[in-house]
């Protein structure tokens, strides 16, 4: 995980754009069907940023010397990332799929 910050910013933005699209795909008469999508995605979002949201539990004085502790940190941390990113990939090719539906 380069930033934190950045990778939030990024699925903020993943997410606003599925909903901005849920939003200018509206029509009148499937309103509340498009409506729980957009709800769906904002759902997404802030599951997936509490998610980013974890310490990583050991300390530096548990291991031998601090290529080793940053070595593992660094792993949990690209762990972390590649555990959001598959729940992300799930859940916006679900929202798609009803996306699509809907057309």
């Amino acid at each position: 995980m380069a930033n934190n910050r950045d990778f939030k910013k990024a699925i903020k933005t993943a997410c606003s754009v599925i909903a901005g699209e849920c939003i200018m795909a509206q029509e009148k008469d499937q309103k509340k069907e498009w409506d729980s999508l957009v709800i769906d995605a904002a759902l997404v979002q802030q599951e997936a940023v509490n998610r980013t949201s974890v310490k990583f539990d050991k300390k530096p004085a548990e291991f031998a010397n601090g290529r080793e502790y940053r070595r593992a940190r660094r792993a949990f941390f690209k762990g972390v990332e590649k555990e959001i990113t598959e729940y992300m990939r799930q859940e916006v090719g679900e929202i798609a799929k009803k996306m699509n539906d809907l057309r």
